[in-house]
């Protein structure tokens, strides 16, 4: 039989091979015109002159096979196993479909029946088939068919080309990984944590066996180590294990485990890899005596041996240029060494793991110091002292949002009284914790002038005001960026029980009785300190002794799922345990938060109430004249005497005399007998002398000099005491002076 067989436009637009066919003698020999076809190697391009012959290279990357109206094979080239002897008899021309299409016969017996009647082109559709050629790789193959007719248009058989689709897997599967990479890389901001997610990813997708090591200061969140080629780039900087992945349990074929430092000779491909940023694959990987792994690392070469570890990729982690690790990948049971599209797969799967690692150590850097920052800024050892007993809890927010700006304070202040304080700035990171810092600082100078609750929140209004102002540069904050901080600011005294505080939008204070009654008294709430809304107002309790104030940020009763009356009221029945130790009902407190972290940071202060009864107390007033001086001596001498404080007699005489003296002739040097000035003692830490009076000018210390007159008397006073002050109270102003209890080192008077 001969066969002439043509390219014409088909039916429905489609292009069709038109087939001649006449009787020869046997045995056949099978012709094609154009394109023409005179042995199993022949082939024609697609539209090629009628009976014009091309020879077919060798080997032609696509196989080509004829079929008859019986689905049995006409003809095949090489590509299809004719010529390479790797096909028994049976798949040789004349054969049924199943002889070359092994499992997939029906499938390829069916789409030919129903060319045979439809004419349609079938392309990568309808069937897959096994390449003969390639049997014994099992590796799949791809095809298009397309109908043969004669002049008449009568169907002849079914032509079908087939390609090998390894490569195309191999691609997809690439892709595949990628993209399962751009989901498991990089979960959470934690160095440690993506490192094993990579060396998971690799095993057993690209290798049978993986580690992940990363340079230690990469593991601290600090900067990375030199870059390959600069002058520090010769070192080879310390590594601790991140990843490790084998197929094997436990992963026997690792001589450290994760988190241990990892060790490699000077001389290794390792260090190579640390020290010049490029990638090293070794195909067969040679551990026998005398090479390289041998000769400089004996235990690795013995476990190289052991687990048979055949084939080896050690791939940089770059980020900006820096090296941060070395990733290394081996194969043990997968006979097949790395290749060069291995290499180009690892690295591409370390690239996209090094920027996750980059930015898992900016976030640990920045979340490092934000934090140090904060804490080194918060109260180490806060005391109450003889005011109040103190217990707090701190507790920052998750890696989600980082620390924020919350802080809280406790300053002692004169005549024994104390400062409570709590704030938070709006935000997260850094910047918030430093904002936080100073206005700390602020308000720890406004507390030192003894500065009212509510005229204090007003100077720190504009202060955070400034604060915006200074960052956002001469143009001003732009609309909805100023900087906000809710506060809340307490002072509360001893001797008189009282409490007198201001807030700025900050959540109310709880106070708890002694029979564990939870009560959130009705402060004024004013505007966050940055909006420029003051004025503030402030509130005096009296407080009994031993009630607890509760002061807090509202992380510890914002809840995504309830309101804050709720919040409120979770917190007051945490607190409602009377006669519980503070730290306990800190404990119980921060306990009754929801389960998983804070979305914010949860800042609790909690001070059990004092109180200074007249064993620590003595107070008197005089109408103001010059006779006030040597009574007021002769009554510190005695009250001093019953306390036991006699050796601060003669310093205590000194200081009164001063002070009174001082009250009695103000500025003009007239005595004023309207004018009445009133004396405390108070025994607490320290000894502290007030002597007070209706007038509100402050005195200012100064060195006298020879010639001067006056001036002395404050002078004297500093040199006699540990600290001296002065504030306002409500009909003038007060000077303090504190002496040590017992004698120390200091300045002679």
């Amino acid at each position: 039989m001969h066969l002439t067989a043509q390219s014409l436009a088909g039916r429905n637009g489609r292009s069709q091979w038109l087939v001649s066919a006449t009787e020869m003698p046997s045995p056949p020999s099978w012709t094609a015109q154009g394109p023409a076809v005179t042995e199993p190697s022949a082939v024609v391009a697609a539209e090629p002159p009628p009976s014009v012959a091309v020879e077919v290279p060798r080997p032609l990357p696509i196989g080509i096979a004829m079929r008859g109206t019986q689905v049995r094979c006409i003809w095949v080239n090489d590509i299809q196993g004719v010529d390479n002897g790797a096909v028994p008899p049976s798949r040789l021309p004349g054969s049924p479909p199943h002889a070359v299409a092994g499992a997939e016969a029906e499938s390829l017996e069916a789409v030919v029946h129903r060319m045979l009647e439809s004419g349609d082109l079938v392309i990568n559709g309808g069937y897959r088939a096994s390449s003969p050629a390639r049997a014994r790789e099992d590796s799949p193959t791809a095809g298009s068919l397309f109908r043969l007719d004669d002049a008449q248009g009568r169907a002849l058989g079914v032509c079908s080309v087939s390609g090998d689709d390894a490569d195309s897997r191999r691609g997809q599967e690439r892709l595949r990984i990628l993209d399962e990479a751009g989901e498991r890389i990089g979960t959470t901001l934690d160095v440690m944590r993506t490192g094993q997610e990579l060396a998971d990813l690799a095993v057993p997708t690209l290798a049978d066996y993986a580690t992940v090591d990363l340079a230690e200061s990469v593991l601290l969140g600090e900067e990375p180590p030199a870059r390959p080629g600069s002058e520090g780039g010769e070192r080879t900087p310390a590594v601790r294990r991140a990843g490790l992945a084998s197929i094997r349990p436990g992963a026997p074929e690792s001589l450290f485990a994760r988190g241990d430092p990892v060790s490699a000779p000077p001389a290794s491909p390792f260090t190579g890899v640390l020290r010049s940023g490029r990638a090293h694959l070794e195909p067969v990987l040679n551990a026998s005596p005398g090479t390289w792994l041998d000769h400089n690392d004996a235990a690795r070469a013995a476990k190289v041996r052991e687990h048979r570890m055949h084939s080896l990729m050690l791939v940089p982690i770059r980020a900006r240029g820096a090296v941060l690790g070395v990733a290394t990948f081996m194969r043990t049971r997968d006979p097949r060494p790395f290749d060069e599209d291995d290499l180009l797969l690892a690295e591409e799967l370390v690239r996209r793991a090094a920027t996750s690692v980059d930015q898992a150590r900016q976030y640990a850097r920045e979340h490092s110091a934000a934090l140090a920052l904060q804490r080194h800024l918060l109260p180490r050892h806060p005391t109450g002292g003889a005011a109040a007993d103190v217990a707090w809890r701190y507790l920052p927010a998750d890696s989600h949002h980082g620390v924020g700006g919350d802080w809280f304070d406790v300053i002692p202040l004169s005549g024994a009284r104390v400062a409570l304080v709590v704030g938070d700035v709006v935000g997260h990171g850094i910047n918030a914790a430093a904002t936080m810092g100073q206005l700390r600082t602020a308000v720890h100078t406004l507390a030192d002038l003894d500065v009212p609750p509510d005229e204090l929140l007003a100077a720190l209004d504009k202060q955070v005001t400034r604060l915006a102002e200074a960052d956002a540069g001469p143009g001003g904050p732009p609309a909805g960026t100023t900087m906000t901080t809710t506060f809340l600011y307490a002072v509360y005294d001893p001797v008189t029980r009282l409490c007198t505080m201001a807030r700025a939008g900050h959540p109310p204070p709880a106070v708890i009785d002694a029979h564990g009654g939870v009560t959130f008294p009705d402060l004024p709430v004013g505007a966050p300190l940055g909006l420029g809304m003051a004025p503030f107002e402030s509130v005096t309790l009296e407080l009994p002794e031993g009630s607890v104030l509760a002061l807090y940020t509202d992380g510890l009763i914002e809840d995504r799922d309830h309101d804050i009356d709720f919040g409120m009221d979770r917190l007051g029945a945490a607190l409602a345990q009377p006669g519980l130790p503070l730290e306990d009902l800190c404990s119980s407190a921060v306990g009754s938060l929801p389960a998983g972290a804070p979305n914010d940071d949860v800042t609790l202060l909690l001070a059990r109430t004092r109180s200074l009864g007249p064993g620590h107390v003595a107070s008197w007033r005089f109408p103001g004249d010059a006779a006030d001086v040597t009574r007021a001596r002769s009554l510190v001498t005695r009250q001093l005497a019953r306390w036991g404080l006699e050796h601060l007699a003669e310093s205590t005489e000194l200081i009164v005399s001063e002070l009174v003296t001082n009250a009695v002739i103000h500025g003009d040097g007239k005595c004023d007998r309207d004018r009445t000035i009133g004396l405390r003692l108070i025994r607490h830490a320290v000894l502290t002398c007030e002597v007070s009076d209706t007038s509100h000018n402050h005195p200012l210390l100064h060195r006298p000099t020879a010639t001067d007159e006056h001036g002395r008397g404050l002078f004297l006073v500093s040199q006699s005491s540990r600290a001296w002050g002065a504030r306002h109270v409500p009909d003038g102003k007060l000077i303090w002076v504190d002496q040590q209890l017992t004698p120390g080192p200091g300045p002679a008077p």
